[in-house]
């Protein structure tokens, strides 16, 4: 994939199973890191209610928000089960450890 890219830290900054907060001109992204070490960004605000996605618990590929329960899948970024909605992603990049995520995709949700 090209782009510009923006390094974000590596992946150790984010624990197993847990995420981090990035601050962008397109909004705050929650990256993500799970059990299986694959890192995941989508944007920090449940559909349903706005909730900081980045503080709910982590389980396979899915984040449960801490507000009311909704489960958002980290590859689509869809809601999962009865819920409706979605979230945008972000695409990440992991070499060597080095995260990155893609400026374009951050630029055009600004405008």
């Amino acid at each position: 994939m090209n782009g510009n890219w923006i390094d974000i830290g590596t992946i150790d900054d984010i624990p197993p199973r847990g995420a981090r907060c990035v601050k962008t001109p397109g909004g705050k992204i929650a990256v993500f890191r799970t059990a299986e070490n694959e890192v995941f960004a989508i944007e920090d605000q449940c559909p349903h209610k706005g909730g900081p996605l980045s503080q709910g618990i982590v389980h396979g590929k899915s984040v449960t928000c801490p507000l009311h329960n909704f489960v958002i899948s980290l590859e689509s970024g869809q809601a999962l089960g009865a819920d409706e909605g979605e979230v945008r992603t972000i695409p990440v990049r992991n070499i060597d450890g080095q995260l990155s995520i893609m400026l374009e995709s951050l630029l055009v949700a600004a405008e």
